[in-house]
């Protein structure tokens, strides 16, 4: 039942906002009293914690498995961004806003467990791309490791990038193809030309 509870509150909270999904909701979707709720999580707080981890256990085993394919690191980068906005709902309620603002212990704890696994992901693609001559060999990983982890934050500012003005879908591509063109050796952008043209 815990893992249930977990996987429908996910679902919820993605689709719309931690704040606007009550107990009371959650027990409603599932066909449960908020008393069996409550034998699993003291209150909202702690289910949210517990949700938090859970969505973010379950994106980084899809990470992992889709970098264990050991794919050509520029396709790599993209199927990691579907993969991840396919789990997070496009992030139409801005999941990561409310957390932020809402639940910031959380939010925090998040943070720097999202940073570890992108730290680890993505230098692992940085050194394969140079490797395979993809990347420019002059780049410094660690910077455009940090670099890349905080643009995907800042992506996320909804006064920054107001959802009415930007997808999320959009926006990620946007960044991507911003971060690989900076990044990419002459064969690279080639590469990276072609892989854009087929999938426009």
């Amino acid at each position: 039942m815990r893992d249930k509870i977990l996987h429908n509150a996910g679902e919820m909270f993605l689709n719309y906002g931690f704040k606007s999904v009550t107990m009371d909701d959650i027990a409603h979707a599932l066909g449960i009293s908020k008393k069996t709720i409550y034998q699993h999580f003291d209150n909202k707080t702690k289910l949210v914690e517990a949700t938090t981890m859970y969505v973010f256990e379950n994106i980084s085993e899809g990470i992992d498995c889709i970098c264990a394919l050991e794919k050509n690191p520029i396709e790599e980068i993209y199927d990691i961004k579907r993969f991840v906005m396919n789990h997070l709902k496009d992030e139409k309620s801005s999941p990561q806003y409310q957390l932020q603002k809402y639940y910031p212990a959380i939010f925090a704890t998040l943070k720097q467990k999202q940073f570890e696994v992108m730290q680890c992901c993505v230098k692992a693609n940085l050194e394969r791309g140079i490797t395979l001559g993809l990347y420019r060999d002059t780049i410094n990983i660690e910077f455009i490791s940090r670099i890349y982890f905080n643009s995907m934050i800042a992506l996320k500012d909804k006064d920054l990038f107001p959802l009415k003005h930007f997808s999320m879908n959009a926006l990620m591509d946007y960044f991507l193809e911003y971060h690989l063109r900076g990044i990419c050796s002459k064969k690279g952008l080639e590469t990276l030309n072609q892989f854009i043209n087929t999938q426009s």
